[in-house]
């Protein structure tokens, strides 16, 4: 349990320190992203974000049990 804590920090510092170019990233703007705005309202669901998401941290997971 320490190792996994461990390692959630240092990803977390990681992330910070590059969150500079990684926000430049096109991610919550992909094709497939459902947007709508209408008049007095506005909806927003990142479907391909949130399955491409999905899949590279199944991976990564994966690959860590592994």
């Amino acid at each position: 349990m320490q190792q996994l804590f461990i390692s959630l920090g240092i990803l977390l510092l990681v992330l910070g320190l590059l969150w500079p170019w990684l926000s430049q990233l096109p991610l919550g703007r992909l094709p497939g992203d459902i947007h709508i705005e209408r008049e007095n309202f506005s909806f927003y669901f990142p479907l391909m974000t949130g399955l491409l998401f999905s899949a590279v941290l199944t991976l990564i997971l994966w690959w860590i049990r592994k």
